[in-house]
C-alpha cells in the first residue's frame, strides 16, 4: 500500500516533482505520483484526494506554480500531513510561494521553498519516521552522512587552500 501521493499540478512540473520520488524510492517509502489541477481538473483532484486515505495515503505531496491552490485544495480535504512544493513559472516564483504559505486557519499546508521537491520528499520521510523506526534509523543516517561530506570537503580544502580546492571542481 502507497504511503505518499505526489501530485503534480500539470506535465510541465512532473520532472522537478519527481526528485521528491526519487528520495522517496531512495528511503524504501512506497509512493505515488500522478497529474491533477486544482483548476484544470478539479473532479480529478478531488478524486485522488478523497480516495487517498482508503489506499494507505499518509502525506500528500502537491507542486503547483502560479496561483498554486492544488496544495489548499488538497488540504482542505485530505486530513492528514499536506507539503506544498511552490513551482517557479515566470519570474521568481514569489506567486506560488505565497498561495501555497497564505493559508486560513484551520486548512494547514506545510510549505517549502521553491522548487524544492527534494525537501518536499525528505520532509513526507520525517513525517513517516515519527511512527517508523526503521525509517528514522535510515533519516539519521542520512542526515550523518550529510555532516560527514561537508567534514570531508572542509579537510579538503583546509589542506589545498580556496584556489587549489577549486582548481580540482573545474
Amino acid at each position: 500500500m502507497s504511503k505518499v501521493l505526489i501530485i503534480a499540478a500539470s506535465e510541465s512540473v512532473l520532472d522537478l516533482m519527481n526528485q521528491a520520488k526519487k528520495v522517496l524510492d531512495e528511503f524504501g517509502v512506497e509512493n505515488e505520483i500522478t497529474i491533477a489541477s486544482a483548476h484544470r481538473s478539479p473532479e480529478r483532484a478531488k478524486e485522488l484526494i478523497l480516495d487517498a486515505e482508503t489506499r494507505g495515503i499518509k502525506v500528500i505531496i502537491a507542486g503547483a506554480g502560479m496561483a498554486a491552490h492544488l496544495a489548499g485544495v488538497v488540504a482542505a480535504h485530505f486530513p492528514l500531513p499536506v507539503i506544498g512544493v511552490p513551482i517557479k513559472h515566470d519570474g521568481e516564483g514569489l506567486d506560488a510561494l505565497l498561495a501555497t504559505l497564505q493559508m486560513p486557519p484551520g486548512i494547514p499546508v506545510a510549505t517549502v521553498a521553491i522548487d524544492g521537491a527534494k525537501n518536499a520528499g525528505l520532509l513526507a520521510v520525517q513525517i513517516l519516521a515519527t511512527s517508523d523506526a526503521d525509517l528514522q534509523k535510515k533519516m539519521v543516517a542520512y542526515k550523518n552522512k550529510l555532516s560527514l561530506d561537508i567534514e570531508e570537503k572542509a579537510a579538503k580544502l583546509e589542506k589545498l587552500g580556496v584556489e587549489g580546492y577549486l582548481s580540482g571542481k573545474k
